[in-house]
């Protein structure tokens, strides 16, 4: 991709705006997470988030944001609101006390994570919907650092990705649009061509500020998701290759 186009997609990005036409949804309540109708998107390839997107790890993000809050007197509801779907070295900067070294910190917090595996599992039917592709049809876009991304993946009996795009690979997190549009450019692909899976709200803007159709997972309630498809988990989709590559259904 050229960088005349990602500066134009930054540039949307920063308006809150990208012009990608989303898939339609006939439901107005899409916001439950209850599904009422079938929504079929073709594309060449689906582009992950991790955590609550395909990796069910919410008990252990808990503790170790429960840590960072007990060691640095910060307030634990403050960053578990803030925090979700964004590198956590941009969480600490943002709410540690005055004078902590973000990158330390984060380090030591990565290092904790690392040996918290209790309570790890896949979001129902992961494994095989992401299973089922084949290697330039999907990527990884985590906020987590990629040593922990392949250990959760690992416990989840996902395969792991050729292209994953994880925090230490992008200057600029989530919700910018570098992390979606850098999968897109290591897959060879149009961010057109390219559909996002994200659960949380800083995800979601990446995508659609990255100029990519995204289909939320799980019950997020944010006006970000209006007009989105939605899935509660994978049990709700299916994925078939075609001529042209993917026919997701929704449903």
């Amino acid at each position: 991709m050229r960088k005349s186009q990602i500066g134009a997609l930054s540039q949307a990005y920063r308006a809150g705006r990208s012009g990608v036409e989303q898939p339609e949804v006939a439901s107005p309540e899409n916001r439950t997470g209850e599904w009422t109708v079938t929504t079929t998107i073709n594309a060449r390839a689906i582009l992950f988030d991790m955590d609550g997107t395909i990796v069910d790890s919410t008990a252990i993000v808990e503790r170790v944001w429960g840590r960072f809050a007990d060691t640095y007197g910060v307030s634990l509801s403050t960053i578990l609101g803030d925090s979700h779907g964004i590198k956590a070295i941009d969480t600490i900067r943002k709410y540690g006390p005055t004078g902590i070294d973000a990158e330390v910190a984060a380090a030591d917090l990565a290092a904790f994570e690392i040996g918290e595996i209790d309570g790890i599992v896949e979001i129902p039917g992961a494994a095989v919907f992401a299973n089922s592709l084949r290697p330039e049809q999907i990527a990884l876009v985590t906020s987590a650092p990629r040593e922990l991304a392949i250990l959760r993946l690992d416990l989840c009996a996902i395969t792991v990705p050729r292209v994953i795009v994880a925090a230490e690979d992008v200057e600029h997190g989530k919700p910018h649009p570098e992390p979606y549009l850098n999968a897109a450019r290591l897959l060879g692909l149009k961010p057109a061509d390219c559909i996002v899976f994200e659960d949380a709200a800083a995800g979601i803007r990446s995508g659609i500020a990255a100029g990519m159709r995204v289909v939320v997972v799980g019950e997020l309630d944010d006006p970000v998701t209006d007009g989105l498809p939605r899935i509660p988990d994978y049990s709700a989709a299916t994925v078939d290759q075609t001529a042209d590559g993917l026919r997701i259904v929704l449903g």
